[in-house]
């Protein structure tokens, strides 16, 4: 998770707020803090909290951040604790300049490079992998005084996930890794400011204009002299055989629907996932409701393939955000609750089907059946908008234990009885591949099948990935 985003402008206007509509654009990426870092060719100027975009920022401290070129970033923390000190963009300073930092993915080999940095004498004010690649960047800068070397040379070091924004000096850039799990995208307005951003609803908002998506592998370049492009991937080797790019989650659940991600809308996979479903997993029921908000939009699919009506039967709080990117799950039962009311005259005596994008633990699965059921639902069926999630996410979901998901260790009709369903039926992979469009996807978590190498970092040991601590 994480959202990130980037603006330069070539007439000079101070751009603050338009990196505070997009990082608010993004808010669903991250809840848990924001910060923006801002350039006026001479200094930098910073702003970052806890708390949503809107309760981090006001008039005030929006108004002191004056540049032309600028960095944003919501957090959804992986590596690092909720604290404030974890809070993105990250500044480092050297005799070259400044450099500012946002980062959305997971590094696994931050802890062994991390290590070596601070036996090489740096201080880390954080315990992010954001940071790791922040100190790696200016110990490169030092060496080769080249911004675009030093992003090659510390992509040969780095293993994982990660699409960047980098402010350095007066330079913006934009980087995504060879595999392409996160999104990034580049944007244009018609005052002749340049965006780069997570989703392009980012850009939206800002009414700006899509360009195209930055490709896997690609560095991109914003600052006086114009728009550069470089292309480093070529440089990366990785043991594994399999070949992946974006991650799956970002078109079932991630990502806002009215967000297009590598050129492919979000609305139109949702909305074919669920009519693949429906093929799949057909079930005679009354009436097809969604999990709001991220079953919505494959429930239409659903109910359109089986012409079975559709509404609204658990109408959400707005003012609740998303719970599964809550931090603990004493926080997520409680959103829940919170977030969630059955409108009981749609739902009594009525057989119900409900539309929800996963079951990761299976906890908030239940707690929403036995919610439907206590209003009066005559039988509660669940169909799934994705495969079974039967591994861990290395690359920025925080899910990283295969004793939390409950498709690693039970069947089917295990999950079922655990969760009270009446029934419960899952989207396959092929056709989860069919509804989405392409197959160069990161299928991991539902696959066990990992593109890159998977190192432990939760041991304190150099015999990667050969861990025995039991969290692999």
């Amino acid at each position: 998770m994480c959202g990130i985003f980037g603006v330069f402008s070539f007439s000079e206007e101070n751009i603050s707020k338009k990196i505070y509509y997009g990082l608010y654009a993004l808010q669903h990426r991250g809840q848990e803090g924001a910060g923006i870092v801002v350039s006026n060719g001479k200094e930098l100027f910073s702003h970052k909290g806890l708390g949503l975009v809107p309760e981090v920022f006001n008039e005030g401290n929006i108004q002191s951040l004056v540049g032309h070129v600028g960095i944003g970033h919501v957090r959804y923390s992986t590596t690092g604790s909720s604290v404030i000190e974890n809070c993105q963009p990250f500044i480092v300073s050297s005799s070259l300049g400044n450099l500012a930092i946002a980062h959305n993915g997971d590094i696994l080999n931050s802890h062994i490079l991390r290590e070596s940095l601070e036996k090489q004498g740096h201080i880390f004010t954080s315990s992010t992998d954001s940071e790791v690649i922040a100190h790696l960047l200016v110990k490169e800068l030092l060496k080769t005084e080249d911004i675009v070397q030093s992003i090659i040379n510390v992509s040969k070091n780095i293993i994982g996930a990660y699409s960047l924004i980098i402010l350095y000096n007066n330079t913006l850039i934009g980087v995504r890794d060879p595999n392409g799990f996160k999104p990034l995208c580049i944007g244009r307005d018609e005052n002749d400011n340049y965006y780069i951003s997570s989703e392009t609803c980012g850009i939206d908002v800002v009414n700006g204009e899509l360009i195209r998506d930055v490709h896997p592998g690609e560095m991109i370049l914003i600052n006086k002299d114009g728009f550069n492009s470089y292309k480093f991937s070529d440089s990366l080797k990785t043991s594994s055989p399999i070949s992946s790019t974006t991650c799956m989650f970002e078109y079932v659940y991630f990502a806002r629907p009215d967000s297009l991600i590598d050129g492919i809308s979000v609305y139109n996979v949702r909305r074919n996932i669920g009519k693949i479903l429906a093929k799949e997993e057909p079930c005679d029921a009354h009436i097809v409701s969604p999990v709001p908000d991220s079953g919505v939009t494959s429930a239409i699919g659903y109910s359109e393939e089986l012409n079975i009506p559709y509404y609204e039967a658990l109408i959400k709080n707005r003012y609740v955000g998303r719970t599964f990117i809550l931090p603990s799950q004493e926080e997520r039962d409680l959103a829940v609750r919170l977030k969630l009311n059955p409108v009981k005259s749609i739902i009594k005596d009525k057989k119900v089907v409900l539309i929800d994008d996963s079951i990761v633990r299976g906890t908030t699965s239940r707690r929403i059946v036995d919610m439907i059921k206590r209003a009066g639902a005559k039988e509660v069926h669940l169909r799934i908008g994705s495969p079974k999630i039967i591994s861990p996410c290395y690359y920025g979901i925080d899910m990283p234990t295969k004793e939390e998901l409950i498709a690693n260790s039970k069947s089917v009709d295990e999950i079922k009885d655990y969760i009270h369903a009446d029934s419960l039926g899952y989207l396959s992979i092929e056709g989860l591949l069919k509804g989405i469009g392409r197959k160069s996807l990161c299928l991991a978590c539902v696959s066990g099948n990992y593109p890159t190498d998977i190192l432990c970092k939760f041991k304190n040991t150099d015999k990667y990935p050969n861990c025995n601590c039991g969290r692999l």
